[in-house]
């Protein structure tokens, strides 16, 4: 069988060999899957030597991962993959916050913080005072709800970019009380750069674009009988709200971070949140 002739049909012979696949689901995404790589290739003529610097870039952002950095995550964000799946997950009732990237900096050992205390240790940067409530579209308090928040310090790291990390820093679990209010410190977040040493970073120079995430305070929201949300609050005039290097902001996720001189130099956020219950109507 000649080239051309492969060419020709290999597309259907690949789809067709996952059709013994038991979950119907997996079928169809691995179906669309070679249906839209393969198309991609016929239409840029992808040669030999640029399909082995794909395969190179996808091993070296394997290589730099580890337990504590996701740099598929971080490709995928840079890509706006993360963004869409959010987006396309989340065609829910208006009434709800809105969602946002997880991020590739979130951790499972966040230390649980009690009402009005702290996630940040001191001098990690301007000192943070956050508040707000949980509630339902209706207006009522959610009680018991669980918030992890996570952010930079005031160098623009998080904790788990540093070599010498032995417990977490500027991060937390709150919950909030019977009205549905919570109340806890924080570090005021600063813009940072996304890890540029890796082969996402490159990827990034190549195509001239810059690594820069505006300032913003990471939450993460559970509660019995609510769809769980993941979101954060960017801070208002940040020079890089345009022009986000994952395209996470949303313009309801722009908040203000009030700065005050007395009785020191310390930041104020307030901000409502709104979860959706579960069995809420999804547009289509």
């Amino acid at each position: 069988m000649s080239d051309s002739a492969i060419a020709a049909t290999l597309t259907d012979d690949v789809i067709a060999s996952g059709a013994k696949a038991q979950d119907e689901r997996w079928r169809h995404i691995y179906g669309k899957l070679i249906e839209h790589l393969h198309a991609f290739v016929r239409d840029v003529e992808l040669t030999p030597d640029e399909w082995m610097t794909g395969i190179q870039f996808l091993t070296a952002t394997g290589q730099k991962c580890d337990d504590l950095r996701q740099e598929f995550i971080l490709l995928s964000d840079t890509l706006g993959v993360s963004m869409l799946v959010d987006a396309l997950a989340n065609r829910r009732a208006s009434a709800g916050t809105e969602s946002t990237v997880l991020g590739p900096f979130f951790t499972t050992d966040a230390p649980d913080v009690p009402f009005g205390g702290s996630i940040s240790r001191p001098n990690s940067g301007i000192p943070l005072h956050v508040t707000g409530t949980v509630t339902a579209p209706d207006g009522s308090p959610i009680a018991g709800a669980a918030i992890e928040a996570w952010e930079v310090d005031g160098d623009g790291l998080y904790d788990v970019q540093y070599a010498d990390r032995v417990e977490p820093n500027s991060r937390g679990r709150v919950r909030t009380n019977e009205t549905g209010a919570f109340d806890f410190h924080a570090t005021l977040p600063v813009s940072y750069s996304i890890p540029g040493d890796g082969p996402v970073g490159a990827m990034l120079a190549s195509l001239g674009r810059h690594t820069m995430r505006p300032a913003h305070l990471h939450f993460s929201f559970s509660a019995a009988g609510f769809v769980p949300l993941t979101t954060a609050l960017y801070v208002a005039g940040d020079p890089y709200i345009d022009g986000d290097a994952v395209f996470g902001v949303k313009p309801s996720l722009v908040a203000t971070y009030v700065r005050h001189d007395a009785p020191e130099p310390h930041v104020t956020l307030h901000y409502d949140f709104v979860l959706v219950p579960e069995r809420a109507p999804v547009p289509v």
